[in-house]
């Protein structure tokens, strides 16, 4: 089968989300953002591809050099066999420069800083990727002045459209 015929059939998803962690942009100021690569099975790709994934509660943490997204969840894959099933809630290597890897590990050890899945993706070849961002974290204050504006923002929305 052609790789146009399997795109026309939605068996391969091109720069198409599969999951967001909304939550991380309410939580921290994100600052710098990274597109890092991820170490999968073959049933979590296809579970990726039907959008079963969380990275809500998922962070990214330094291991023996090498970045690791702790946390997430892919769910298994139904029509695979059990003994073929991966783990759900397993640490998954991400793959980054070495540049880059430097780059992120000394801004963890300042104060305040810590590596945050924003979200996971197919990019244009067809390759699971996840969107990682270098955030600092958000104090009260700071989360009540997002609400605020995203509250104006629709009502702005609202006014515009002449639905008050």
């Amino acid at each position: 089968m052609a790789k146009a015929e399997k795109k026309a059939k939605g068996l391969i998803s091109v720069n198409h989300t599969v999951a967001e962690n909304r939550r991380a942009r309410f939580d921290y100021f994100l600052e710098e953002k990274f597109e890092a690569g991820v170490m999968l099975n073959g049933t979590e790709v296809k579970s990726l591809r039907h959008g079963q994934c969380s990275l809500n509660e998922s962070f990214a943490e330094e291991k023996n050099g090498d970045l690791w997204l702790i946390g997430s969840y892919i769910a298994p894959y139904g029509p695979a066999g059990a003994h073929l099933q991966h783990v759900p809630r397993r640490d998954r290597k991400l793959l980054l420069h070495k540049r880059e890897l430097a780059r992120l590990f000394a801004a963890t050890k300042q104060k305040g800083y810590t590596i945050v899945p924003v979200r996971l993706y197919f990019n244009a070849r067809g390759v699971a990727k996840v969107e990682i961002a270098l955030a600092k974290g958000k104090a009260q204050h700071d989360k009540r002045e997002t609400i605020k504006q995203r509250d104006w923002d629709r009502s702005k929305t609202r006014i515009l459209r002449g639905e008050d």
